[in-house]
């Protein structure tokens, strides 16, 4: 079930126009999903063959330098901590992809002006927001490995910088002059907050189905990732069968983005980097892998979940036990599967766009989410 009410099918097809007009679907793609021992046994780990995502960066790194002049510019205020608190999460890394595809989506479809730039830093400003106001929600103290902002400056300033970065936001859509770029980033806003509002309903529930997790990711992920290309597509001024395409390109990249995020959360390849798992597990989330395990589970496994996810009551060499569970029902590769067969619908999404550097690396950047391992 949607949040706004209209079921949804989970992995049945690229969402066409999702929360921005109709929700047309083509039947999955069932062909073969490749090999997915890379994000889970360490010991066969195999890299991508190069970095789609800095490749990618590097074609829009002028553009991208301009976002960061804007970013700096659009943060500073005369009440010292704003500056201070949003200056620290921006800071504390991230790869901005959500940015870039803007500015790579303009591209793609000819743009030559610079609308766009204050179109990527709204973009960005509206993540890293909802970031702040994430942390504050699941009370954690880490940010990419780090101390959060919440950890740092304490929960009310969180929320109330992070309120000022979607006010910003908001004025950088209005400086853009376009009902439509208004029109999408601001119901990819609400979108994001329906969709952590149902995810917060859902800590903790068995009960928690494919449908209803694919909603919540679609709504708090992937909706972003759709309305960063979208109004690439509308500040170049190209028709509406381009604004589609890029929207479903954003969206299945976003899904997929999200799935393999759930997955790494339980990985040993990740672990293996120093990376932090299990931070899902602490806060007794049902992600898909779990979802998976526990519907494929007997009784003693189902009552693990239960106690650890359901109850949160949660013991030394818990998680070992859930990684091990999740091993046993091949929960990893099968949610990895479905990372791919989203991932070929957001490849598909580009068929139409005349070749060049920037769709092949688009493309190549959905195989780089799906190999990827932070």
């Amino acid at each position: 079930m949607r949040a706004d009410g209209a079921r949804c099918s989970p992995f049945a097809g690229p969402v066409r126009r999702s929360r921005f007009g109709s929700n047309d679907r083509t039947p999955a793609d069932n062909g073969d999903q490749g090999s997915v021992t890379a994000v889970v046994d360490p010991s066969k780990v195999r890299p991508p063959a190069d970095n789609a995502l800095d490749r990618l960066t590097e074609l829009v790194a002028d553009d991208m330098r301009a976002v960061n002049r804007t970013i700096v510019e659009r943060m500073d205020s005369p009440v010292p901590l704003i500056p201070q608190l949003a200056g620290y999460i921006v800071a504390s890394g991230g790869k901005r992809l959500r940015p870039v595809l803007t500015l790579a989506a303009a591209r793609l479809c000819g743009h030559d002006g610079n609308r766009h730039i204050g179109l990527a830093t709204a973009v960005e400003f509206i993540h890293t927001a909802s970031l702040l106001h994430d942390d504050v929600v699941d009370e954690s103290d880490l940010r990419r490995g780090k101390a959060s902002a919440n950890e740092v400056f304490g929960n009310q300033a969180s929320v109330l910088v992070g309120d000022f970065l979607f006010s910003r936001a908001f004025q950088l859509m209005v400086e853009s002059g376009s009902l439509d770029v208004l029109r999408i980033l601001s119901t990819a806003s609400a979108v994001i907050s329906e969709g952590e509002v149902l995810q917060l309903a859902a800590v903790g529930d068995a009960a928690t189905t494919e449908d209803t997790y694919l909603t919540i990711i679609r709504s708090k992920t992937a909706a972003l990732f759709e309305a960063a290309c979208r109004v690439g597509a509308v500040v170049a001024d190209r028709p509406a069968t381009e604004e589609e395409a890029l929207g479903t390109y954003g969206l299945n990249l976003g899904i997929v983005f999200q799935l393999i995020d759930d997955v790494l959360d339980y990985s040993a390849a990740r672990a293996k980097l120093g990376k932090s798992i299990g931070d899902d597990f602490r806060e007794s989330k049902f992600t898909l892998p779990v979802i998976l395990a526990h519907a494929d589970g007997d009784a003693e496994e189902r009552a693990f979940w239960a106690r650890t996810l359901g109850e949160g009551e949660q013991h030394d060499g818990d998680l070992e036990q859930a990684i091990a569970l999740l091993a046993r029902h091949d929960a990893l590769v099968r949610t990895v599967d479905r990372a791919r067969a989203v991932g070929r619908q957001a490849q598909d999404a580009l068929a139409d766009f005349a070749d060049s550097p920037i769709r092949r690396t688009l493309i190549d950047t959905v195989d780089f989410c799906i190999e990827r391992e932070f």
